[in-house]
């Protein structure tokens, strides 16, 4: 079959591999029919994350139709489209009977390597390094599904691909961003990075009953984006002279945010300002994992006793975060990655009620053959890419 396999920093390449095949009895093989580039994918792609190996199939958010199981897999049948969750689930573990499914303690074979770096493991994710499994990713014509009776969600076939497409990550990404950022009626939002997740959490906000949401980037199309509800204030960090924090003081009487959702993670920008500049540096040269500009903005941004909700991805310890700030401020820290099984029966049914259509987000479309080009179109965000969805 053609993959999409990574062979280095910015060196992705559409190879021929060998088909995948049952291990498992509750394995089952999935003939993809729409996958998607995600932001999380460029930190791979820019070799930010460790334990990845050359020859390794990428993708995460991946959905279509089911074409062998194994004999465990009694709740799916040849045929079914389905969706798959980016992080895998055994369904029957301390953390998935708690439906903490993005912990699972059974789906990473490698979880003694991931426990070295992170104290315990996190659950497997597809195409995501080996730290984290090393299970082959959904940019691929084919994929192995373990714990098939568990994880592919069945979805009909009235909606089309591209409204179900992204429940196998970012719609719920952005969804459990705004969860976890506790907001009250009324509350003001601000959200850092307007990129796929940062838009869903956005819209999520509103549908949780926020106030009022800032969506706080640089790059004009997804500010456009998400100011298109005609209710959601931007805030161009590029032209504020004196940050961030002091135009959301600004913008809130001086009592900051209540709730800060950081959805930008490691590659912040922060361009001009001193931190960002020295982040960049330490970053190229190895001397640091992360660019934890964001952090430290939402951390001397939120209002005392407000909440900070980071679904943005962090590879390993961060520098000069004003920890100070966040203990004197009685400031509250969620994150984590996706319980993605949780969510998507509830965001399914937001879609069929027609609160929100997820196609919203598309900008680029292609072939698998196209990936290696529309990586680097979405890496640079150029010609307005915000989010590619490819069929194989």
């Amino acid at each position: 079959m053609k993959a999409l396999c990574w062979h280095g920093v910015g060196d992705v390449r559409v190879d021929t591999v060998p088909d995948p095949r049952l291990l498992d009895p509750r394995d089952a093989i999935i003939k993809v029919t729409s996958t998607a580039i995600c932001g999380s994918d460029l930190h791979l792609y820019g070799g930010l994350m460790p334990s990845l190996k050359s020859g390794d199939i990428l993708g995460h958010e991946f959905m279509g139709i089911v074409v062998e199981k194994g004999s465990q897999v009694t709740n799916l049948s040849i045929g079914d489209r389905v969706v798959v969750p980016f992080t895998i689930a055994c369904g029957d573990c301390f953390f998935c009977r708690k439906g903490l499914t993005s912990c699972c303690e059974r789906s990473n074979p490698n979880a003694e390597m991931a426990a070295k770096a992170m104290g315990h493991s996190p659950s497997g994710l597809f195409g995501y390094t080996h730290m984290l499994g090393g299970f082959s990713g959904g940019q691929a014509e084919y994929v192995r599904v373990p714990f098939a009776d568990v994880g592919p969600f069945k979805v009909p076939d009235h909606l089309s691909d591209e409204q179900v497409l992204f429940l196998s990550d970012i719609f719920p990404t952005g969804y459990m961003a705004a969860e976890n950022a506790d907001i009250e009626p009324g509350d003001t939002v601000a959200v850092w990075g307007c990129g796929p997740v940062g838009q869903f959490a956005i819209r999520s906000a509103w549908m949780l009953g926020a106030g009022r949401v800032i969506a706080i980037d640089e790059v004009p199309e997804r500010l456009a984006l998400a100011a298109a509800d005609g209710r959601t204030e931007i805030l161009d960090f590029s032209e504020e002279s004196n940050g961030v924090y002091e135009a959301l003081n600004r913008m809130t009487g001086g009592r900051g945010p209540d709730r800060c959702i950081d959805a930008v993670g490691t590659e912040a920008a922060g361009h001009g300002s001193v931190d960002a500049v020295i982040d960049k540096v330490k970053q190229a040269v190895k001397l640091a994992s992360d660019r934890p500009h964001v952090v430290r903005e939402t951390f001397l941004s939120c209002r005392c006793c407000g909440t900070i909700s980071m679904p943005g991805v962090y590879a390993g310890y961060l520098d000069a975060v004003p920890f100070g700030a966040f203990v004197n401020k009685g400031l509250t820290l969620k994150s984590g990655q996706t319980h993605v099984h949780r969510y998507m029966p509830i965001l399914l049914d937001k879609i069929e009620r027609g609160e929100i259509d997820p196609t919203f987000l598309i900008t680029h479309r292609g072939r698998l053959d196209d990936a290696p080009d529309l990586y680097k179109t979405f890496r640079d965000k150029a010609d307005g890419c915000i989010k590619v969805v490819l069929t194989p």
